[in-house]
């Protein structure tokens, strides 16, 4: 029905969600470990455009009740356009129960509070923010143009003005070299933000981005294997305190093993049901039935 422009990409928690990109690409786009829009020229498209396509969905869906603003830069979008189109959603879907979109750390925090709180007035009430590590030395490694404390305040920021947060963070990311040093901090970070959700998937270089990864990364990478997985996973949920309610799903396509509790109740049983899967390796998901 909308004539997208591929690729197109949502978190999988918007998969019944209707989509409008009101961006193209990502403003940024120099983040080693990413593909998803090294194809594409970062634009902001036209309110006419964007008027359009929410007319022609509301004519064919306009019981929609999940939106998603795509692609990867909705938020660097000024203010006054997002909220007019955050208006005419609204206008056109009286049903909505949510809008979100991603969120870079640095856009995050280039919104004022009040930006961000006239922001959730209008219909915009969760952000994804790919926090991948909260290592300095990594993000450093992966170009990810954030630091462990812009992480930690960019979600505070965007918390306080009442929105809902879920975070991702990247197994592997820091290699056999740097994996303590990635999972401690990326817990300290889980820890301090205390996202509403976290979500756990593990690293996989696509072929078009594996040599950019290998050469900022600027020394030899050593991938981990699926034992060394399933012990960051462990690290990681023992280092974590969030101090309060957090959702947490490793159960990504990408993962060997799938986890899933919510902290703090259900810490002590996922960190059991890691101690179970080490003693049944036979359970570890095929890597021919991983989704990346």
């Amino acid at each position: 029905m909308l004539d997208y422009d591929y690729p197109l990409y949502r978190p999988p928690s918007e998969a019944k969600s209707l989509i409008f990109q009101v961006t193209l690409g990502c403003s940024f786009n120099k983040c080693s470990y990413c593909n998803m829009y090294r194809s594409k020229e970062y634009s902001e498209r036209p309110w006419e455009e964007i008027k359009m396509e929410i007319d022609l969905a509301s004519k064919h869906m306009p019981n929609s009740t999940r939106i998603f603003l795509a692609d990867g830069d909705a938020l660097n979008l000024s203010t006054e356009r997002m909220i007019q189109v955050l208006d005419y959603l609204r206008e056109k879907f009286p049903n909505f129960e949510r809008i979100s979109c991603y969120a870079m750390p640095q856009n995050i925090m280039k919104k004022s509070p009040e930006d961000l709180k006239k922001l959730y007035a209008a219909g915009l009430t969760m952000f994804y923010i790919g926090i991948e590590s909260g290592s300095d030395t990594i993000l450093k490694k992966v170009t990810k143009g954030a630091t462990g404390q812009t992480i930690i305040r960019s979600c505070q920021k965007a918390k306080d003005a009442g929105f809902t947060i879920s975070c991702m963070v990247i197994l592997g990311l820091g290699g056999k070299t740097y994996s303590k040093d990635h999972i401690e901090e990326t817990a300290k970070v889980l820890s301090a933000s205390a996202p509403h959700y976290v979500g756990a998937l593990t690293l996989h270089l696509e072929d078009g981005i594996r040599d950019e990864f290998l050469t900022k990364f600027k020394e030899p990478f050593l991938p981990i294997d699926d034992s060394e997985a399933l012990g960051e996973l462990e690290l990681l949920i023992s280092r974590m305190e969030p101090g309060t309610e957090v959702v947490f799903r490793a159960n990504h396509g990408s993962n060997a093993y799938p986890i899933g509790g919510t902290f703090p109740q259900d810490k002590q049983s996922m960190l059991q049901k890691i101690s179970y899967l080490r003693d049944h390796p036979e359970l570890c998901r095929p890597v021919g039935l991983r989704g990346f």
